[in-house]
């Protein structure tokens, strides 16, 4: 591959050329120059006119549902829906059938397609089958290169499990991810718990289930490290998708005493609110579910003042039967890899570097694996974007269509991704 993009923006904070408009050379899967009026002879080029580009995004939550549930998603349309989404890696949750609890599946995942364009990392189970009762072998998982370690959409319940995880987990620097959900409390639940849930008569979620398990997560967390003595500059913990507001202030607090902890939201939970379910639109059923404005609000200011470090699109495919149901049967979660980006843009508040820092420098922090900058000599792992240009979304890649925003006009258009030396642009 020998490309020139001419005029581009980059946008990258970690690069001496953030925010100014130059010509990239790339040329196996390197940026050969970064300059001004660059001509390469037989080079394929790309006028940049309104585009930016940045190191390619990562996610650090998706759903695969491969190997199992391939007739919702498999690993080659996921990889597309990433694509079209701007994500050159993703990292894939261990809820597959069978679970990603051993060598075997894990490895079948992370060698299917290792030079593909969208490079797949694969997080471990906590527990076995995800069933929060007995231990992986975390240790040949992580050999086995697990980039991380969680029960995924299941929530580790089990206190004891929890501490032992991270003191088990932390002589290896790897990281635990979790969920936090105390389930007693929201069992049968079906939204927010809140004068809406009320008024349409839908058991209630309450904001308290995330905040007692947050609560008593960081101080497991805190016991850990004391008993422990162990520090790190990285995160031990990260918290998955935050939506409350007291959720918000706890994670500052924890953060400000010097807890190795990050946190991350999901990008639809900036779109709507628990008002918004009283159409009973099935599509909107999510967990954590959407909850008042007065906690979008709390998100809102976390992640201007750098307390939520990450933006996730916690894509979940589900099939038609799965969705087309009643709501109280239908299952939770929204397709969101190939929307993520621009819901940040049109509902965060962010300035446009802010969002790319939460896209994809943050991650790849919280996850131990090097950063990506625009400078010349380093490979090709790219984004091009344009923040402000609108864009329909008509057509999905995802063989799941659990969206609420398919036929929307929404603001921030994907343009292409560079990465492994293969290429993709979108008009």
């Amino acid at each position: 591959m020998k490309l020139l993009v001419r005029s581009v923006q980059i946008v990258d904070k970690k690069s001496p050329f953030n925010g100014q408009i130059k010509d990239l050379l790339i040329e196996e899967n390197i940026i050969k120059e970064i300059g001004e009026n660059l001509s390469a002879d037989s080079a394929e080029i790309i006028e940049g006119a309104e585009m930016c580009v940045s190191a390619g995004w990562l996610d650090m939550r998706v759903a695969s549902r491969d190997p199992g549930f391939e007739h919702k998603e498999d690993l080659k349309s996921v990889r597309q829906a990433a694509a079209h989404g701007g994500f050159t890696e993703i990292v894939l949750l261990p809820n597959s059938q069978p679970v990603v609890h051993s060598k075997d599946t894990l490895n079948y995942i992370r060698q299917s397609g290792t030079d593909e364009l969208v490079k797949l990392h694969v997080a471990g189970s906590v527990s076995r089958k995800s069933e929060g009762v007995d231990f992986t072998e975390m240790i040949d998982l992580h050999e086995a290169g697990a980039i991380a370690f969680t029960d995924g959409e299941h929530p580790v319940q089990n206190a004891d499990l929890f501490l032992k995880t991270i003191l088990y987990l932390r002589p290896m620097n790897a990281l635990l991810m979790n969920r936090p959900e105390e389930r007693q409390l929201t069992l049968y639940g079906q939204m927010h718990e809140g004068i809406t849930s009320t008024l349409v008569g839908m058991k209630g979620m309450p904001s308290l289930a995330e905040e007692m398990m947050l609560s008593r997560d960081l101080k497991l967390l805190e016991y850990a490290l004391e008993k422990n003595m162990y520090k790190s500059d990285v995160p031990a913990l990260h918290v998955s998708l935050v939506s409350a507001g007291k959720s918000v202030e706890l994670i500052r607090k924890a953060k400000k005493k010097g807890l190795p902890v990050s946190c991350d939201i999901a990008a639809h939970q900036l779109a709507f609110h628990d008002t918004d379910l009283i159409s009973f639109d099935t599509n909107l059923k999510v967990n954590p579910p959407f909850r008042s404005t007065a906690d979008t609000d709390a998100i809102k200011a976390g992640l201007a003042d750098g307390t939520i470090d990450a933006i996730v699109s916690d894509h979940s495919p589900h099939d038609e039967e799965s969705k087309n149901v009643e709501f109280d049967h239908a299952d939770f979660g929204i397709t969101g890899l190939e929307t993520a980006f621009s819901l940040a843009i049109m509902y965060s508040g962010l300035r446009v570097e802010d969002i790319i820092e939460k896209l994809s420098a943050a991650p790849r922090r919280i996850l131990r694996l090097p950063e990506n900058s625009i400078e010349a000599g380093t490979k090709a792992n790219l984004t091009f974007f344009e923040p402000e240009t609108e864009w329909d979304f008509n057509k999905s890649y995802s063989k799941s269509k659990n969206t609420p925003f398919l036929g929307k006009t929404l603001t921030g258009k994907v343009r292409g991704v560079i990465n492994n030396g293969k290429q993709e642009w979108y008009k």
